[in-house]
């Protein structure tokens, strides 16, 4: 009898365990904060449309990467590793873009740029 509940309990904690293996939330809020800067960067102007578009797509190959590592119901500390690594490619391409010299601060389409000072 005691085999048996034994068996029950391994049997409702295993896939439990399987799932917060796979679990990957500083993964997922990295990607909300990622996808946040590069909206904040359309509405202020700093990033052009093909600069978002760009941008849009590292994100998804990100989404995508989360998305295999997760397929087996394991995240590995490689695939942690992978993932982190693809972030900060991420992270570091968002800033360069916001921080380049092509804007659409008028929102047309068309790369502006400020007035130069002299």
């Amino acid at each position: 009898m005691k085999t048996i509940k034994v068996a029950a309990l391994i049997g409702l904690l295993l896939p439990a365990l399987a799932m917060a293996q796979a679990s990957t939330p500083r993964v997922d809020q990295r990607q909300v904060n990622q996808a946040t800067r590069i909206d904040q960067g359309i509405a202020s102007g700093s990033l052009t449309a093909q600069e978002a578009t760009r941008l849009d797509k590292g994100q998804a190959h990100v989404q995508n990467l989360e998305t295999q590592a997760k397929s087996d119901g394991v995240v590995t500390q490689k695939e942690r590793q992978r993932l982190h690594h693809a972030q900060e490619v991420q992270s570091r391409h968002i800033y360069h873009q916001k921080h380049d010299r092509q804007h659409d601060y008028n929102h047309n389409g068309r790369n502006d740029h400020r007035p130069r000072r002299g």
